[in-house]
Order: C-alpha cells, then sequence, then structure tokens
C-alpha cells in the first residue's frame, strides 16, 4: 500500500502503539490520524498484549513508553522479545539517563525521545526510523560515541584479567544494583548518603573496568562464579 505525493509514490508506515500511559496512548491516537503517510495498524498496553498480536499486524515501527532497564537481564529479555520481527523500535518519554540509553541500543531500539518531546519529534522520529535513520537526544549520541570509542580501544589493548576486590559495603551495593534499584533506594536501605552510594559505585567501576552500574554488577558476577 502506497501514498500517491506530486505524482510519487510514498509507503505507508505501519505503526503499532504499545503504550501504558492511557492518556498517552489517547493522544497519540489522535496525532497519528492525521498525516496521510502513517498508519495505526495497532494499539496495546505493555503486559497485556500477545506480542504475536503485534507480528500479525505486519507493523513497521513499533512505538512504546516501557523499557525494562533495571537490569542487564531485562534488556536483553525485552531485546529477544522482538528480535524475530522484522521492525523497528522507538522509546518514548524516557529519561536522559545513560545507562538506560546504551540498553536501549544494546536491546535494539532505534529510535529514544526523551520526555519533553514534541508532538511533531515523535512523528519526525517515526518517519526516520522507517526510513532507516537513528533518533536520539545528541547529548546521549556524543555518549554512545565516546562509549564505542572506548570498547574500540578496549578490544585493541592487551586483556587483563580483571580481579575485584571488593568489602562487604560493596558487595551488598553491587546486590542491590543487581536488583534494580535506584542509588536514592540503595541508600535508604543502607542507612546512607546517595554521595556515598555513588562514590562505591564509581570505585567498583573503576575496578572492573565498567561504563556502567550494570555492567560493574556482571563483571562481579563472573568473578564470583569463577571462583566458587
Amino acid at each position: 500500500m502506497g501514498l500517491w505525493k506530486n505524482g510519487l509514490q510514498h509507503e505507508i508506515v505501519r505503526v503499532f502503539l504499545l503504550i501504558g500511559n492511557r492518556l498517552l496512548r489517547e493522544s497519540l491516537l489522535r496525532l497519528f490520524r492525521k498525516p496521510g503517510d502513517l498508519s495505526i495498524v495497532g494499539v496495546g498496553s505493555p503486559g497485556m498484549t500477545d506480542p504475536t498480536e503485534i507480528e500479525n499486524c505486519q507493523c513497521d515501527v513499533l512505538v512504546t513508553d516501557q523499557f525494562p532497564a533495571k537490569t542487564l537481564n531485562d534488556s536483553v529479555a525485552f531485546c529477544d522479545q522482538w528480535t524475530t520481527l522484522q521492525l523497528e523500535i522507538l522509546l518514548l518519554g524516557m529519561d536522559e539517563d545513560q545507562d538506560q540509553f546504551l540498553s536501549a541500543v544494546r536491546a535494539g531500539a532505534t529510535g529514544y525521545l526523551l520526555k519533553d518531546a514534541s508532538a511533531g519529534d515523535v512523528i519526525a522520529a517515526v518517519r526516520a526510523i522507517s526510513r532507516g535513520e537513528a533518533v536520539c537526544p545528541p547529548k546521549l549520541c556524543m555518549h554512545l560515541i565516546k562509549w564505542v570509542s572506548g570498547k574500540t580501544r578496549e578490544d585493541l589493548a592487551p586483556r587483563v584479567e580483571v580481579k575485584p576486590n571488593l568489602t562487604l559495603r560493596q558487595r551488598q551495593l553491587v546486590t542491590l544494583v543487581a536488583q534494580g534499584l535506584t542509588n536514592k533506594e540503595i541508600a535508604s536501605q543502607l542507612n546512607l548518603s546517595e554521595f556515598t552510594v555513588k562514590n562505591h559505585l564509581h570505585r567498583i567501576m573503576k575496578q572492573v573496568d565498567a561504563d556502567t552500574r550494570y555492567e560493574a554488577v556482571e563483571s562481579v558476577r563472573a568473578h564470583l562464579e569463577e571462583t566458587q
């Protein structure tokens, strides 16, 4: 199916809205009715919609406001859910969080819009990723570039076995991060200040040469499994 414009035929972009926030879902439905080159082929809510329903719609772009990035395992599970489908993923209402952004990229998202994105930003993003382009905030894009650059240097450098020597408190922190707790929640549970928690996490990440807290958790876990 295509749309004729200026004597040329343009493909209609088929969009599935997987939105948990009802108000946002209804607003997006009204928004996507206006452009002639975009078509809503399905609507659902995360946790309530069977992936088969999305597959049967044969959509080009999946637009969702949900991304389970609290742990690396959650992100991988999110990725596995959609890898068999020929579609692009646009995340809406996201935080300007570097860890969450990197997890989203690893999970296969090609569009990442922050909470302050406008209606025009959403429409432009859907069109862009349907053309094979990536969409993300410039600051987070720069962080991604630096992360990839760092990984490249790491791959070229001689491998040195990392053996984290963590204190009991740092081990407790790693366990709580793995459970998906925020710095504030960890600080409350361990009766520490958020500043102290951040310092501990920074030292742990430095010890295991990790770029994010979740990478640090996986590195520590791997080392503990080897030593058991």
